[in-house]
């Protein structure tokens, strides 16, 4: 899906049609938001994008098979889709609230060592009052308690980027045209199509999560395709490292972290599962401890934020209210927010057996578990959103990109690189006669690692 869509291939046949195709698709559904969003501020997105998209299409169309008709194209949609529309709500009141809990947030680690308000002043200041990300998402509300402009807006953007470039960076197979180049592109695109484009505008945090989350699969994917120990070990820690900072931003990589584990389990056994899972958790607790020491003295204010408040167990109601199953049940009473409740730990159940019964062996396939595991968890949430469910389209494009790569299973990738003065030798050894032992492989042509 992405790779069709990218810089590096706009002079391949047919690339500038499928393009056409999909910036059209994003501007008739960010026309739909515009129409059908309602009195928020959504509608602001779609305005902007709607046009954006639309330059897009007709820009890749005009200039179809030409290298700089599609960065034009990109660029349109960068523009119309995320800049526009992010710089216009910076100047418009209300702020979203997303942007408004994560910037006081910020204001409060920096002031009191705690991301969180007190237990007594939560009940007073509504639902606003709530923070229900843990402790390392304040740090993109930190730039604007220094006093740099933008608020949240410009660092979110930023940091989901330049992630985004490195996990395309180490998921594309080399090639003539150049990975850099390459992963620049998928980077760009990535960014300016709704999935990310539209949460990003909003403030929305969680771009950069489902950013880690890629990367910390991509690296273990390339951890398996190492030809010695020790690249294999770095890419592995690092893997580990890098989901144990999303797990130290917010709850939704935690299913994440065990799927990952138990397809380490598969893959290398259960000591390097047991040391993944360790290294992860022992990260983001070194994280919270370092970033928020205050608020480990008041675990209180910390479940009440993170976990009460999600699940619809505090007096304030969470705004995320779209009307999928979890969430109609919730809106019954007590008993259906309970009936909600033990049907999503059903869910968690069923996942867990799943995983027991056909556990995922290589880091593409625990991509899709992943995608279906928090498939499940937002429609039986009692607090949700349809905007959730870029998680899963995200590490499902990922899966896809990883197989059509070769990059995705965790082996040793090759690609079929002729090098020179292979062929010669290759073909001196076949005139000798001599048993190659390498069936179905021409000598002409190396297997090339993937590293």
């Amino acid at each position: 899906m992405l790779g069709h869509m990218t810089i590096g291939d706009s002079t391949r046949p047919g690339a500038g049609g499928r393009r056409a195709l999909w910036y059209s698709g994003f501007a008739v559904y960010a026309a739909g938001v515009a129409l059908f969003s309602g009195p928020g501020l959504d509608h602001y997105w779609g305005a902007w994008a709607a046009g954006g998209y639309a330059i897009a299409a007709l820009v890749t169309v005009v200039a179809s098979g030409r290298p700089w008709g599609a960065r034009l194209a990109i660029a349109a949609s960068l523009a119309g889709a995320l800049a526009a529309p992010a710089l216009w709500l910076l100047t418009k009141e209300p702020t979203p609230p997303d942007v408004a809990v994560v910037a006081r947030s910020g204001v409060l680690l920096l002031h009191h060592g705690t991301p969180y308000l007190p237990v007594a002043a939560l009940s007073a200041g509504g639902w606003l009052a709530y923070n229900p990300y843990l402790p390392v998402m304040a740090l993109f509300g930190l730039p604007g308690a220094l006093g740099l402009p933008g608020q949240t807006w410009p660092w979110l953007i930023a940091v989901t980027f330049l992630l985004l470039y490195a996990t395309f960076l180490v998921t594309l197979a080399p090639r003539a045209d150049g990975r850099r180049r390459r992963a620049l592109g998928h980077a760009a695109f990535w960014l300016a199509c709704p999935v990310m484009a539209f949460p990003l505008t909003m403030g929305i945090t969680d771009p950069p999560v489902i950013a880690l989350t890629c990367l910390a699969l991509a690296l273990l994917a390339r951890s398996g395709r190492a030809l010695d120990d020790r690249a294999r070990r770095r890419d592995t820690v690092l893997a580990a490292l890098v989901l144990g900072v999303a797990c130290a931003m917010k709850y939704t990589a935690w299913p994440a972290l065990a799927i990952i584990a138990v397809m380490v389990f598969t893959r290398n056994g259960a000591r390097s599962a047991v040391r993944f899972t360790v290294l992860v958790l022992a990260a983001a607790a070194a994280l919270v401890a370092a970033l928020a020491p205050a608020a480990l003295r008041h675990p209180a204010s910390i479940l009440q934020n993170t976990v009460a408040y999600p699940l619809g167990l505090t007096s304030a109601k969470s705004p995320a209210q779209s009307p999928l199953p979890g969430h109609l049940l919730a809106t019954l009473g007590s008993g259906g927010h309970l009936a909600a409740l033990v049907l999503l730990a059903a869910a968690g159940l069923a996942i867990a057996a799943s995983l027991v019964k056909s556990p995922p062996a290589t880091p593409a396939a625990a991509a899709r578990r992943i995608a279906i595991g928090l498939t499940a968890l937002f429609l039986l949430s009692p607090a949700t959103r349809f905007g959730y469910f870029i998680y899963p389209i995200s590490l499902y494009a990922w899966a896809l990109l990883a197989d059509r790569e070769g990059t995705g299973g965790g082996r040793r990738a090759t690609a079929d690189l002729r090098l020179p003065g292979v062929a010669e030798a290759g073909a001196s050894r076949r005139t000798d006669g001599a048993d190659l032992g390498a069936a179905d492989l021409d000598d002409g042509q190396r297997a090339v690692e993937l590293i």
